[in-house]
């Protein structure tokens, strides 16, 4: 299978790297030269359990560089940050052939839409994945991807040959995948995982192996979970989840301690963050259906005082 993974960091990597040496010709797609060059001049650096190895990889820092002689994509896996998702599919436009699939993978909801206006709803699938990844340096990721489940289903929750077939594939390459029935079901227990430490990791700036040591986080975890759980009852999503605390748990299973959320990777790197469509999209939804969400939204306060704070130290340094 011909693959282009579109937004290739440390989660992307992890995943293309997998893909790669279970025997699909895939490219790394990801705005940053510097990660492409050393990819491209010594392969991707892989730490898994505390062991490096190189994979030679095909790398690019736009679609324009993927290589079309072997044929058009039959998969894009999207997983630029949110609000980059629609320029992003836009630019991926010439790797498609007629049955090219468009597969996203991001935190949060709402990409699913935005991904529909831009190549048809036809192409689309969605899926969420457990997997996680620390750029640790150009070319250099922690994977996080052993026993990490990912689930990816049609929209309208038809099994299909076309889906089954992409299980088959991430599966046979160690990604352990399962086709849903129930997609945004899926969705929902996924942004429950993302709510439980993505805001509160980018708050604290803490690794998982620090967060995971202080019970009051631990408490504020569990009550915001608690929260997105009954938005998503009183809006009719079928959850596979009972206890808010599972989802707390389910984040860093097996994971490094000094595994870190992609909203704090996102800050490190003097980022914006997806708090919008992660804990911001439990607060609207909650407003929409009369559901309080306190806890949601003094996370969501809490990030975009942060994000705000960079972007005066950003303005300062374009100053200087």
């Amino acid at each position: 299978m011909k693959i282009v993974v579109l937004g290739a960091g440390a989660l992307g990597c992890a995943l293309g790297s997998a893909l790669t040496e279970g025997g699909h010709e895939v490219w790394l797609v990801n705005r940053g030269q510097a990660h492409v060059n050393a990819m491209k001049q010594h392969g991707l650096k892989v730490r898994e359990n505390g062991v490096d190895r190189f994979v030679k990889v095909h790398a690019a820092t736009t679609c324009a560089e993927v290589d079309l002689g072997t044929g058009p994509v039959d998969l894009v896996i999207v997983l630029v940050k949110s609000f980059h998702t629609r320029e992003a599919i836009e630019s991926a436009k010439p790797v498609f052939g007629k049955d090219t699939v468009v597969l996203s993978l991001q935190n949060g909801l709402g990409h699913e839409d935005i991904l529909a206006e831009v190549v048809g709803q036809a192409r689309v699938l969605a899926g969420k994945t457990y997997a996680g990844g620390v750029l640790i340096g150009t070319g250099h990721i922690i994977a996080g991807t052993q026993g990490k489940d990912t689930h990816i289903g049609e929209l309208n929750g038809q099994v299909t040959e076309r889906v089954t077939r992409i299980a088959e594939v991430f599966n046979a390459a160690g990604l352990l995948t399962h086709v849903s029935e129930n997609i945004m079901g899926t969705m929902w227990d996924k942004l429950l995982v993302n709510v439980a430490t993505g805001a509160l990791s980018g708050i604290t700036r803490l690794t998982y192996g620090e967060l995971y040591q202080l019970p009051e986080i631990e408490a504020t975890a569990i009550s915001a979970v608690a929260e997105a759980m009954a938005v998503a009852k009183a809006k009719g999503i079928a959850l596979s989840v009972t206890d808010p605390k599972q989802p707390w748990v389910k984040a860093a299973a097996g994971l490094p301690d000094e595994f870190k959320a992609s909203m704090l990777q996102s800050l490190e790197k003097g980022s914006i963050t997806e708090i919008d469509f992660v804990n911001g999209a439990v607060v609207r939804w909650g407003a929409k259906l009369g559901v309080p969400t306190p806890v949601n939204l003094a996370l969501v306060a809490c990030m975009k005082g942060i994000e705000r704070g960079l972007c005066h130290v950003s303005a300062k340094k374009d100053n200087a």
